[in-house]
């Protein structure tokens, strides 16, 4: 497999990343601990958790994984984790703060079993608490060792740049990476997200590469999901899902598009959707969410695709979201076209 730079960071990560979100969850502990086995045999070394995944649970799942494994299994293993969403019902049991922050890491150390994590991420902006206070504790945990590279998920494009800015003021050690959804049906943040991400060296490690199974082609037009699929086993969930997605035309065109380089490579819809997120401009790692072992083991195909330049137009031209309004269309679009050249 692959390995990339971990944003501005001199740390190598594998070109897949393993989301452990189903852990704890939709996967059970065996399941779990097999699909990390799979992983690291394939030549991955980046799993990504969270403290909420399964109320900690997940964490948990992954310390036992790891105090189970010899030393080089764990040296190998470039550990990344986030915090910021409630693990409690108190007052100050979320956010960015200073109080929550330090208290979901000890928590997050713990659970993993470990005295450093490679990459911690605050999991999305905290309107409350001010960046710089947020920025200060992320320092404070490189400098007292707890954690090697601090990481943004789910910012802005202009919660980026505030982040960075005020880092670069307070001579703060700054974030290498942005966690963001991207795929083939979400590209929006091509207009302002990624070139703040590139402007600003971080790299990104996009969540929800195959948009929730959409690009998969497990769902139909005008056949509500049903079975072992998200949308199939969440009824209330899955009615509303499905008919908002489904009724877009850009989601079918999407759909077919990727199918039809699936079917002339005689590989699956998800590798393929995989590999134009691969080979986007400032990606570091995708991360793979997979439920079962056999779905991991597909999506690990994708390491070795390479899409055409031709392929790569085909799935462009059907997934361009193409703005119609300013500023982004216009004049912004051209901008956009020039900061994300085709790699």
């Amino acid at each position: 497999m692959e390995h990339r730079a971990l944003g501005r960071s001199g740390c190598a990560v594998s070109s897949l990343a393993l989301g452990t979100m189903t852990f704890g969850a939709e996967t059970d502990e065996a399941g779990s601990h097999a699909q990390l086995d799979a992983f690291v045999a394939a030549g991955g070394n980046l799993v990504d958790a969270a403290d909420v995944y399964s109320a900690g649970s997940s964490e948990e799942i992954i310390g036992r994984w790891l105090a189970a494994r010899p030393p080089e299994i764990r040296d190998a293993v470039i550990l990344a984790t986030k915090g910021r969403f409630p693990m409690g019902s108190g007052p100050n049991d979320a956010g960015l703060s200073r109080r929550h922050l330090q208290r979901a890491l000890d928590d997050s150390l713990r659970r993993l079993g470990v005295d450093v994590v490679d990459l911690y991420q605050v999991h999305a902006w905290d309107p409350l608490t001010p960046i710089d206070e947020t920025m200060r504790v992320l320092d404070g945990f490189v400098r007292a060792g707890k954690v090697r590279y601090a990481g943004l998920s789910n910012f802005t494009g202009w919660q980026v740049q505030k982040a960075v800015a005020v880092a670069r003021e307070l001579r703060l050690e700054l974030p290498v990476t942005l966690q963001p959804q991207y795929n083939l049906l979400v590209r929006e943040i091509e207009w302002e997200i990624v070139p703040s991400c590139l402007e600003a060296g971080l790299g990104l490690l996009p969540w929800s590469p195959l948009g929730g199974g959409w690009l998969t082609g497990k769902y139909q037009r005008d056949a509500q999901p049903t079975g072992a699929t998200r949308l199939g086993e969440d009824p209330d969930r899955g009615v509303e899902a499905y008919a908002g997605r489904s009724a877009q035309q850009r989601t079918w065109d999407v759909v077919e598009a990727v199918q039809r380089v699936a079917e002339a490579r005689g590989v699956s819809m998800a590798q393929v959707a995989l590999a134009w997120v691969l080979q986007r401009p400032g990606v570091s790692s995708v991360i793979l969410g997979a439920r079962t072992l056999e779905q991991l083991q597909d999506n690990l195909g994708a390491a070795a695709l390479r899409l055409a330049d031709e392929e790569l137009a085909a799935l462009g031209a059907a997934s361009d979201p193409a703005p119609a309004d300013y500023p982004y269309g216009g004049p912004g679009q051209e901008q956009r076209s020039r900061a994300l050249p085709a790699e």
